[in-house]
């Protein structure tokens, strides 16, 4: 299928990233039929919407009275057989188990027209993998949006095994003209790249404590007042040629071998999981958190997602 010829979405998942994918697409005028498993998701699904679409409105990507028409492109549904009639393409946001995934996308197969394509907003399971249960695997694809989904512009377009080319490059057409800022892997790999990458840091952060180097607050605000601004702008690549190849060889030839390389999890990690201290969502992991200090800092991340939003859109005009 040609990317002119998508019309109508089918957005399976109505939570986090069901609503946020929803939102964007009705945004970028296409007719969406969003699937709950019931009324209440549904419209949790909606409730998630509609603040989305504040939130753009109160910082000037839309305009107030372009909502009611927004809203009016995205139909709920709680049936696969609703969800699926006359889809072009399919997105798909339903818990991250291999076999739930399969199972949707076996019975959505047996219901959409013969040409709509299948993407999976899987954070890292195999595209192969889950596409093992259908015919036609060459319609099969990852479209990894990141989360929040209508605030951070990344979508990696990941082919599986028996992907077709146009598959990918139709997936990457969309992503691009519902505003997004679209990225195709020339094959899967665990992680995609911005888990490989957004991991390879983790693992040294947390070496760091685990070693005594330094605090978890003295890591973190080396990132964010360092590598953090500097990398939203010129990435690592980018980075090392405006430094200097000749530096960043010289540094590797004594730095690289004392960089963490373990290939286990973390025993911070570890202790975590024993201890059932998990983070913000149990009050405790590598902070302390309370209810207002995760508000905050929940806020000053929706401000500065929005601010880089508002940036992008200026420099498109």
């Amino acid at each position: 299928m040609k990317t002119e010829s998508i019309k109508n979405i089918c957005n399976l998942g109505t939570g986090t990233m069901g609503h946020g994918t929803a939102l964007m697409f009705a945004t970028a005028g296409y007719n969406v039929v969003m699937y709950g498993p019931n009324d209440v998701e549904v419209e949790k699904g909606f409730t998630g919407i509609k603040n989305g679409l504040e939130t753009y409105c109160k910082h000037g990507l839309i305009k107030e009275e372009g909502i009611p028409a927004i809203i009016g492109r995205i139909k709920g549904v709680t049936t696969l057989e609703e969800a699926a009639a006359d889809a072009d393409f399919v997105i798909e946001s339903v818990p991250e188990v291999l076999a739930i995934k399969q199972k949707v996308f076996s019975a959505m197969e047996k219901l959409c027209p013969p040409t709509t394509i299948f993407a999976t907003n899987t954070s890292g399971l195999s595209p192969t993998a889950i596409a093992e249960v259908l015919t036609h695997k060459e319609r099969f694809v990852v479209a990894h949006f990141w989360n929040p989904p209508h605030l951070v512009p990344l979508v990696e377009v990941v082919p599986g095994k028996h992907t077709a080319n146009e598959t990918v490059q139709t997936t990457w057409e969309l992503m691009k003209k519902i505003g997004k800022k679209p990225v195709a892997l020339k094959r899967e790999a665990l992680g995609f790249i911005g888990n490989r990458l957004q991991f390879a840091l983790l693992r040294e952060a947390l070496y760091i404590i685990e070693s005594g180097i330094a605090t978890e607050e003295a890591v973190d605000t080396t990132v964010k007042y360092s590598l953090g601004r500097r990398l939203s702008t010129t990435g690592p690549l980018e980075s090392a040629d405006l430094g200097g190849l000749d530096i960043f060889y010289n540094i590797s030839t004594y730095l690289m071998k004392d960089l963490c390389n373990d290939s286990g999890v973390s025993s911070l990690l570890q202790k975590a999981m024993d201890q059932g201290t998990l983070g913000a969502k149990t009050g405790t992991g590598l902070y302390d958190w309370t209810p207002k200090g995760l508000a905050r800092i929940k806020k000053i991340r929706e401000d500065n997602l929005l601010e880089w939003l508002q940036k992008d859109q200026e420099i498109e005009l």
